[in-house]
């Protein structure tokens, strides 16, 4: 009886946890639907957005996904080796009298409140990096992501790249600790063995854990991708609102889907607008949960193989 009541309590926990998502989906595209109708401009591929008449709706994607993916693929570059080199030296290099205490100091990193981040961002690191956004700007500027962007004002901190590097941070303690978690379970007598053969310690990392610890590694990082595409408090404080269109530069400020939807609080006052918003809403949320299926995925594989 004991086995029958926890499996059925266990079958309808996860039967409630896929049906809040499929209720969550369903929801969002029955009210986006109707603003979609009366769209006057292209949804997917217009840079256009005015929603102040609901008899004149014209709302397109393009620069918010442009500033959406751009903030967070940079932030994915710049965590992406850190986190991996924290993970290997929590694991590898690290004495355990350190290693858990620093374990410690970087899972506090997730507990900071993301609108800390923003006034950080906004206040601290935008006007510290100045120089280097003028540098990069000056010298690499015949390269796109570096040129000129939509913002009068070079590195005033409120453009993609502060916004990116905030970003980063944010998503450092999911990424190291899904690749934290699968390189300590890196088989010991593979690292053993290669000890043995006379490996040094880096050797064995780059023949042993590297190979069992890569698909969590990637994992981690597409969680921590999916992390940064829905961030909104601290992008909306960074980032700054221009009408001018991007560039394609990480020095353009505008908008991400999480930020536009949280500035455009003030026009919730009629279906249809309301209903551009949660347009918006929706495509942020196929690209989110997309993003942590192929995660799930590839850590699945990886604690497979780790298995076989």
């Amino acid at each position: 009886m004991g086995d029958k009541v926890f499996s059925s309590l266990a079958t309808a926990s996860g039967a409630f946890v896929v049906a809040l998502i499929a209720a969550i989906g369903i929801f969002l595209l029955i009210r986006a639907v109707p603003a979609l109708r009366v769209d006057e401009v292209n949804f997917l591929f217009s840079r256009e957005w005015n929603t102040r008449e609901a008899e004149n709706l014209r709302f397109g994607i393009l620069d918010l996904a442009w500033i959406t993916v751009a903030s967070s693929l940079f932030a994915l570059v710049i965590a992406m080796p850190l986190s991996g080199g924290i993970a290997l030296f929590l694991t590898r290099y690290a004495p355990t009298v350190l290693a858990r205490p620093f374990a410690y100091l970087v899972d506090l990193l997730a507990a900071v409140p993301s609108v800390v981040y923003g006034l950080w961002g906004f206040m601290v690191l935008g006007p510290f990096l100045s120089p280097l956004a003028a540098w990069l700007n000056q010298n690499l500027g015949w390269i796109p992501i570096f040129s000129d962007g939509n913002i009068n004002q070079l590195g005033s901190g409120k453009d993609v790249f502060t916004a990116g590097i905030v970003l980063a941070v944010m998503i450092i303690p999911t990424i190291t600790g899904v690749t934290r978690e699968v390189f300590s379970r890196t088989p010991s007598a593979q690292i053993e063995g290669a000890l043995a053969l006379g490996a040094t310690r880096w050797e064995v990392i780059r023949t042993t854990v590297w190979p069992f610890g890569r698909n969590g590694f990637i994992g981690g990082s597409m969680l921590g991708l999916g992390r940064a595409l829905g961030e909104t408090m601290a992008l909306t404080i960074i980032l700054s609102y221009t009408s001018a269109p991007p560039g394609y530069s990480l020095f353009d400020g505008g908008a991400t889907f999480a930020s536009k939807i949280a500035l455009g609080a003030a026009e919730f006052n009629h279906n249809l607008k309301v209903g551009a918003y949660i347009s918006a809403g929706l495509v942020l949320f196929i690209l989110t949960f997309a993003v942590n299926a192929l995660a799930r995925w590839i850590e699945s594989s990886a604690s497979a193989k780790g298995k076989s």
